[in-house]
């Protein structure tokens, strides 16, 4: 089969793989994180801190106020055996960034 019988390639992937070369993020892994961000931390934390990306490993954790960033940091070890399902691919370190008001 030669390259032009193949069927394109749905944009969605096309996008996501151009993104990610563009801004070294996986977006599909944040996609993943987002999923299973409800199961691993308290509902609390999952209502109000949102995972934003993950680059080079660093799990980036957007947060309403330092009263959260320091309970994700207190409770970063616990978050991060969380991710453990995704392998090689799973954060190995958190941060977090106060969101605007």
């Amino acid at each position: 089969m030669t390259k032009r019988d193949e069927p394109p390639a749905p944009l969605g992937e096309l996008l996501n793989t151009l993104a990610g070369r563009l801004r070294k993020v996986d977006l599909r892994l944040i996609d993943e994180v987002r999923a299973l961000w409800p199961s691993i931390v308290e509902p609390v934390i999952a209502e109000h801190c949102r995972p934003e990306f993950v680059k080079n490993g660093v799990l980036l954790v957007k947060v309403p106020s330092g009263a959260y960033a320091q309970r994700i940091a207190s409770d970063a070890t616990a978050i991060l055996d969380g991710f453990s399902s995704l392998g090689e691919r799973a954060p190995t370190s958190l941060r977090t960034v106060l969101a605007r008001p």
